[in-house]
């Protein structure tokens, strides 16, 4: 198709779809039971760490929030969208965007979670970036009106990124990215002081391989570098199955590796190669992720002081396949990583991915990162309204990007280009989709308190 094709591609779709759709929230007749969701992605999981899933998300409406990815999915399935495609991350709220290295060794800002990666419709991936910022706004007193006026200026920064996409050639989509220079350059104007310095101090901040070997390992009697546990947060894997069943995966950790260094290129094969596995463990992740069997791995290099510390996280089914269709990959470690090199401008070198047996003796789908590479996370807490704002446009400007990476950036483009109305409609939807979230919030509270679920609070 030329571009003018797809330009009224596009239009086509705004007059089946017109933008002011988007709009408002009403939940339907038959919504599925909140809670009934959380329990089922429960089955799947590791049973003594639910508990503390649930403790999390009890914290706030946001912690909720950043847990309920599979609640929104069920809600977005039912709510217009333009019929366009991209490439979605599934769980694109703010704190799901962050700062990480690049292979050139710069700090990027990117999407960082992908567990929920399929195709689909872009609006949903923007729709849940756009509450998550109303309601983390709600959670830190900001007002009504500022909360509206940074959820209207995150839509405008994406429909700007993807007019200005649009009119780019592929490679120099392909190529776009947010360094640290550049969102100083950008939006250090709407921060605030302590923001600036924060932002200027990042790199130093960063957390690495290194920042893991001093926190999560110790030197043992017998001189060798081990994880320590801390339970229940990480645990070591000979405290958690018996010394026989520890000695038969601690011989079996080599053939996964090889198994997993199959799904890089030949170089970093290579790299991956020059580092000896010391010891595994089992880590508590995130919010929306805890019970999820995620284990961290210890390689040395050069010596001990020379580490690589990998995290090796279990793919589930995606919470979008249930309304959008199973992915064409069978291996979900592998539609995790397809759907991150897609995405991403820049990836970690040994992104990668295996099947395996847990420790509960079943087969489970991984993939596999490093744990920390010059990782720096958003701090929300004590943003002022303008470091939200440029946060929020700074996660738009990526989301756009990556949409129109994978997206038919021009269709998508023709269809926003229809004024100030789209803005409007996302901050509809965010400030009654926040209004729900509450709701379902305050059920799973209620669930604790009759005793339906077991939460543990504080961990």
């Amino acid at each position: 198709m030329t571009v003018r094709e797809r330009l009224a591609a596009g239009r086509a779709a705004r007059k089946r779809a017109p933008l002011d759709v988007h709009g408002g929230w009403q939940p339907a007749r038959d919504r599925p039971d909140p809670i009934g969701l959380l329990e089922k992605q429960a089955e799947t999981r590791v049973p003594e760490l639910v508990p503390i899933r649930y403790g999390r998300m009890l914290t706030s409406p946001f912690a909720f929030y950043r847990g309920a990815a599979a609640i929104m999915a069920s809600d977005l399935a039912g709510t217009p969208d333009s019929g366009l495609r991209a490439q979605l991350c599934g769980d694109a709220h703010v704190s799901n965007f962050g700062g990480f290295a690049s292979a050139e060794r710069n700090l990027v800002f990117d999407i960082n979670d992908f567990d929920e990666t399929l195709p689909g419709p872009w609006e949903w991936d923007l729709k849940r970036l756009a509450a998550s910022l109303e309601i983390a706004g709600r959670d830190y007193g900001l007002s009504k009106k500022k909360r509206r006026k940074i959820v209207r200026s995150v839509v405008n920064e994406y429909q700007s990124a993807m007019h200005d996409f649009a009119g780019h050639g592929h490679l120099e989509v392909w190529y776009e990215q947010l360094d640290l220079e550049r969102i100083q350059q950008r939006w250090s104007q709407q921060l605030s002081g302590v923001r600036r310095r924060t932002l200027a101090s990042a790199p130093a901040r960063a957390k690495d391989n290194q920042r893991a070997l001093e926190k999560l390992t110790r030197r043992e009697v017998d001189g060798k570098i081990r994880f320590a546990g801390t339970p229940p947060l990480v645990e070591r894997t000979s405290d958690l199955v018996a010394e026989r069943q520890a000695q038969r995966l601690d011989r079996e950790m080599q053939r996964y590796l090889d198994a997993y260094s199959e799904s890089l290129t030949d170089d970093r094969r290579a790299i991956l190669g020059r580092f000896t596995y010391s010891d595994l463990a089992r880590k508590v992740v995130g919010v929306g992720s805890v019970g999820t069997r995620t284990n961290i791995v210890l390689m040395v290099g050069r010596d001990d002081t020379d580490p690589l510390v990998l995290q090796v996280k279990e793919a589930n089914e995606s919470v979008l396949e249930p309304y959008l269709g199973r992915s064409t990959y069978r291996q979900h470690g592998r539609r995790v990583v397809e759907g991150q090199r897609l995405i991403q401008a820049s990836q970690d070198v040994f992104l990668g991915w295996v099947r395996g047996r847990g420790i509960d003796g079943l087969i489970h789908d991984y993939y596999v990162r490093q744990l920390w590479d010059w990782k720096v996370s958003p701090e929300l807490e004590g943003m002022k309204p303008g470091d939200f704002r440029a946060l929020g446009q700074a996660c738009g400007w990526t989301l756009a990007r990556a949409h129109a990476r994978t997206g038919d950036r021009v269709a998508i483009s023709g269809y926003l280009d229809g004024g100030r109305g789209f803005s409007d409609a996302i901050d509809e939807f965010a400030l009654a989709y926040a209004d729900q979230n509450e709701r379902d919030h305050m059920a799973l509270l209620e669930a604790v308190e009759r005793g339906r679920i077991t939460a543990r609070a504080g961990i």
